[in-house]
């Protein structure tokens, strides 16, 4: 599986920014697909992730309400919509994407950076 992210950006604090994620390969393996981030001197944290099958969305408290992730099955793309953007959502942000068969796919990382 192959993972590559476009929409990052720089973006004023309270502004909007969509991510979005193409995965290619065996992507009928992939069960569920997210996003994480890393901010500088900071350990990567969970941010949102979809299932493919039923759509069961989950969310970091850091980022409820603000943020919206979404799924195109028959696209085999994830989006990440984040509004009402903070500086504290300055980060690279990966994309992943789980196979219970064959294992944990990463994308390259693209920068989101929110000013003040």
């Amino acid at each position: 599986v192959y993972l590559v992210e476009s929409g990052g950006g720089l973006v004023q604090a309270g502004g909007s920014l969509r991510l979005s994620c193409a995965a290619s390969g065996s992507t009928s393996s992939i069960n569920v697909m997210g996003w994480y981030r890393q901010a500088p001197g900071k350990q990567r944290e969970f941010v949102a992730s979809i299932t493919s099958g039923g759509g069961r969305t989950n969310y970091a408290d850091s980022v409820k309400g603000r943020f919206a992730i979404s799924r195109d099955n028959a696209k085999n793309t994830t989006a990440l919509q984040m509004n009402s953007q903070k500086p504290e959502d300055t980060a690279v942000y990966s994309c992943y994407a789980a196979s219970y068969q064959k294992g944990l796919y990463w994308g390259q990382g693209t920068q989101v950076t929110v000013s003040s």
